[in-house]
């Protein structure tokens, strides 16, 4: 699987699920399980990196914008939900996170945790195994140097509250 192999499986579990995360979760691991156990590892992979690009303080500022505050898990959860978002909102809120002004998250949780376990589903249902070792996608993925919980810290300039409507101020417009 590559990254463009990647975005297809992600942008049609998108469109088939319309907002509905359990439909979601469901589809990319159904569809993962058409891969071989190798394909399933590269989505782990690719998944990371994805998260670790998403790193970056202006998405937590604009995640501290959408629901009011911002934890560890939350970050996490939050760069989770862009990626479900689908590859075009996911990439432009990359170039410019004040582009979610534009997407609907009224009344929404903008977290979308489920997406950090489809892989391994997908693996155990493909392989038949349950007990987690050195071959399981989050295991392959860390031995490559792709962990999202890494120390390799976010990128870009820390804020304070102060500055939130002055650094995304569409987002911060439709939200206060």
């Amino acid at each position: 699987m590559n990254k463009e192999e990647f975005w297809r499986v992600i942008d049609f579990a998108h469109q088939q699920a319309k907002g509905n995360e359990q439909v979601f979760e469901s589809l990319l691991i159904k569809n993962l399980g058409q891969y071989s156990p190798e394909g399933i590892v590269e989505f782990e992979c690719l998944l990371e990196q994805q998260l670790l690009d998403a790193d970056d303080f202006k998405i937590m500022a604009a995640q501290k914008i959408i629901e009011g505050s911002v934890t560890d898990d939350s970050y996490l959860y939050f760069r989770c939900w862009l990626i479900s978002q689908g590859k075009s909102v996911f990439e432009e809120v990359l170039r410019n996170p004040d582009s979610l002004a534009s997407i609907d998250t009224e009344g929404a949780i903008a977290e979308f945790e489920p997406l950090l376990y489809v892989a391994t589903q997908a693996y155990e249902n493909k392989t038949g195994k349950k007990e987690e070792d050195a071959s399981f996608p989050r295991s392959v993925a860390s031995a490559r140097g792709l962990n999202y919980d890494s120390a390799a810290g976010t990128k870009g300039e820390d804020w304070t509250e102060e500055q939130l409507p002055t650094l995304l101020p569409k987002l911060w417009a439709k939200h206060n």
